[in-house]
Parts: C-alpha cells; structure tokens; sequence
C-alpha cells in the first residue's frame, strides 16, 4: 500500500494530468518521426492500425477531435468477416489518445498512438462513449473505483514467451535451456541479442524493465515490467508484446505467447512432437502465461482494531482488499472466458500445475458493498488439501475452475453482474469471436493458429 519496506522497491498510485495537450508537445520532427500507427487490438487479440505519414497525422491531430473514421465491426474480425452480434452498422470515430503516444523503438522512424472507439455525435444516454470500446471499459471501472470508493490501482506484468526458429517448419524451439539457465543467455547466441534489444527498447521507450530471465520450459523467457496505472499498463503491455515480436522477426525468429503448444493427449505428428521437444515428452512443458500484479490503494483511512467479522481470515489484508478479493473469487471462474480465451489455456491451469494465473476483475462490487471474505489463505492448492484442510480455511464446498473453453463461455453468458458491466453487445460478440475464431478441426491447425494469434 505504498509503505517503504527493507527488501522491495516501493511505487505510489499517482493520478496524473495530461502528458500531451496538442500534437505540437509530441516534437514529432526532433524525434526523427516519419510514420505514427494509428492502434488497437481487437477482441480476438490481434493488434491493428493504420500508418499516417507525419504531415497528415498533423493535420488530423489539429481538428477539434481528432480521429479517424472506422467501422465497430473492426473490433471482431475472422478472418475477412466479422462476428457477429453488433447491435449497429453505422461507422463510429477512432479517437487518437495523444497520451498513449511512444516512439516505435523496435520500428525506426515509427511513433504509435492508442485510440478510443467513440460516436459521431453524443447520444442522450451514454454521451461520445462507446461500450463496447475495451479502453472505455477499463477506464470507466478506474474513474468509479475512484469515485465511488477513493481506489486507485497499480498493475503489472509478466510477460512469458517462447522463441522459435521462424524458418523451420514444423517450428522449432531456440535452445533447451530451463529456468533462469546461462545456457539460455550465450554470448553470440541470436537469442541473447533478441533479449537485449527487446530490453533497451521497451526502456526507450519509456516502459520500466525489471529484469528479463530464462522460464522453466525450454527456449521460453519472462519479461517482468514496473507498475503502472491500469490504463498506461494496458498500453504498456500491448507495446511490450509488440515489441518482443517485432525484434525476434528482425533476428529471424518468431516469439510467441501461445498459453500451451502441446498437450498429453495430443495426438501430432511426430515430426511436430520432436521438433518443439528436443526430447519426448517436452512439449508437456511449453506453457507461457501472462501474470498479472494488482495493488489497490485507498484513500480511506484504515481502522484499528479490524473489527469486521473476517479479520480473522486474513489479517494481513485491509478490510477494503478483502471486500475487493471476495467478489473477484465470486466471478473469477466467468472471467476465464476472457482472461483463458482458449482450450490450450486450460491445460495450463489444470489441479496440480503451479503456473496460476492473475486476474483484475470484479473486486470493485465488493469493495462497494462491503462484502466479507469467506475464505482464508490456502497453503496449498486446493486439489491437494484434505477435507479437513480445507474446512479450516473455509472450502468445505469449493466451486470448481471451467475445465474447458466452452464451460466458461457458458458462465459468462449466464453471469448477470458482469453483463450488465461488461455490456450485453461486447459480451455477444467476444463470446460469437471465440467460438469461430479458436474452433479448429485438428490440433496441428490449433497449433498454428495460437502461433499466429498469440
């Protein structure tokens, strides 16, 4: 919560002004700008945009909203179509946010800029906001935590990837190296300098790297990077990525986030099976995710003694981040069909695999309601606790995790709260995307399509 500590590096949850009030601010020129990408990433997690020379994204960016104009349907593409479930068939604006704005330190000449989805013109209810526009949402959940409940967030990021030889078909890893192993790293290696340069960029461009180190699987690494608020980190996130594939590309190799390659059951070629091994049984261990650091901090002051009924659960938390954890445990499972969009997703998350992940989601309705923790803190997984481990704790009858993709899709469909928060029409159309987007007939064609994707 922002106190100083002995072995940590301490940040504070800030809210600042504008960074850039008028093109003019971006010294486009002196930076040595040609081209700015106009961005966003749709809903199927492929980033877009389009390139302005910088004499016209001048130009754009002196009318009184400057924006592009765009179709709501871009946010769902498959493949040439669109998803469906859009309650709309008119064009909407591309906003430039002028403070999501980075020089492309991975692309020469390249600057990028974020973008909001707004109407043309303000409607009675919702004003310029579109719904189903993923920036509005996240921060229209920041402005009311802050609001409503004096929260401000801090988030961050580790970034798990793995680095294949782009030639090669079927694809091959780079090395056999496992967690944090100096074979992963050998001077002259191609992918020591992908490492470094992906490092030096990101921190050019202004993102903070903590450090960067071989993970367990082979040829996989971590990128780890300082919190920000949970817009910039968003953005921050979404140019880390890019800039992770883009330097691979330029070593001739491709980076990938893919959640798992492989899994026991598969049933591939062998070719495919020892190419990404190196080995027979190592694609088993070619998982990646992408964890997710939260702080909250409040702007309430905390009483002392705690006299709320959960204390006694978890003394270490203030009654605010146990208000805030017991709803996000109450909608986390409907959440996976955003934050594991895939079938691959869930074999990395299986009883007994120790890569959880992190998520931040509907803590905000407890903090509002003052809803109290009903479970203490697991020492263990759950799937290894006995009965009377876990009525000690509170799980006498603990809720299971979608086993599947399409289990979770069924459960954010049928979870009214996060409808009603997410939107009806965004949650239509995600749920229609995934279905026609990650549906494939073998598990090669999968393969290759969380290669592409992810």
């Amino acid at each position: 919560m922002g106190a100083a500590s002995e072995f940590a590096v301490t940040y504070t949850a800030e809210v600042s002004g504008p960074r850039y009030t008028s093109v003019d601010d971006l010294r486009l020129e002196e930076r040595g700008i040609k081209y700015v990408r106009v961005q966003y990433v749709d809903y199927g997690n492929t980033v877009r945009f389009r390139v302005l020379p910088v004499s016209y994204f001048k130009r754009v960016c002196k009318v009184a909203r400057p924006s592009l104009i765009i179709s709501p349907f871009a946010l769902a593409f498959v493949g040439i179509r669109f998803a469906g479930g859009f309650r709309r068939t008119d064009d909407c604006l591309h906003v430039i946010d002028l403070n999501s704005f980075r020089v492309c330190t991975y692309a020469p000449g390249h600057a990028v800029v974020m973008t909001w989805f707004q109407e043309k013109v303000p409607l009675p209810t919702a004003g310029l906001a579109m719904s189903i526009c993923p920036r509005t949402m996240l921060q229209k959940v920041v402005d009311e935590a802050r609001a409503k409940a004096g929260l401000t967030f801090l988030v961050g990021f580790e970034s798990e990837f793995l680095l294949l030889r782009k030639a090669s078909s079927p694809p091959e890893l780079v090395n056999d190296a496992g967690w944090g192993c100096s074979l992963g790293y050998r001077t002259g290696a191609v992918e020591s300098a992908v490492l470094d340069e992906i490092v030096d960029c990101i921190e050019g461009a202004g993102v903070e790297a903590h450090y960067i180190h071989g993970e367990a699987a082979p040829a996989q690494y971590e990128l780890v990077t300082g919190p920000m608020s949970p817009l910039e980190a968003a953005d921050a996130l979404v140019f880390t990525r890019e800039t992770i594939y883009n330097i691979a590309h330029k070593h001739g190799l491709r980076a990938t986030f893919a959640p798992r390659l492989l899994s026991e059951s598969s049933e591939c070629s062998q070719p495919l099976c020892g190419a990404l091994a190196f080995g027979a049984l190592r694609p088993l261990r070619s998982r990646s995710g992408a964890h997710m650091h939260l702080s909250l901090h409040s702007s309430a002051p905390v009483a002392k003694p705690d006299t709320r009924l959960d204390a006694a659960l978890a003394p270490e938390l203030t009654p605010t981040e146990r208000s805030f954890l017991q709803t996000l445990v109450e909608h986390i499972a409907s959440l996976s069909a955003i934050t594991l969009p895939t079938n691959a997703s869930y074999g990395r998350v299986e009883d007994g695999i120790f890569w959880a992940g992190r998520i931040l989601a509907a803590g905000l309705k407890g903090v509002l309601s003052g809803a109290e923790l009903k479970t203490g803190n697991c020492a263990k997984p759950a799937a290894q606790m006995s009965e009377e481990e876990r009525r000690a704790v509170g799980l006498e009858n603990p809720r299971r995790f979608p086993r599947i993709v399409g289990d979770a899709r069924q459960m954010l469909d049928k979870d009214t709260y996060l409808k009603e928060t997410l939107g009806d029409e965004f949650v239509g159309v995600y749920l229609g995307l995934l279905e026609e987007h990650m549906t494939l007939p073998t598990e090669e064609a999968t393969i290759t399509r969380l290669i592409e994707t992810f």
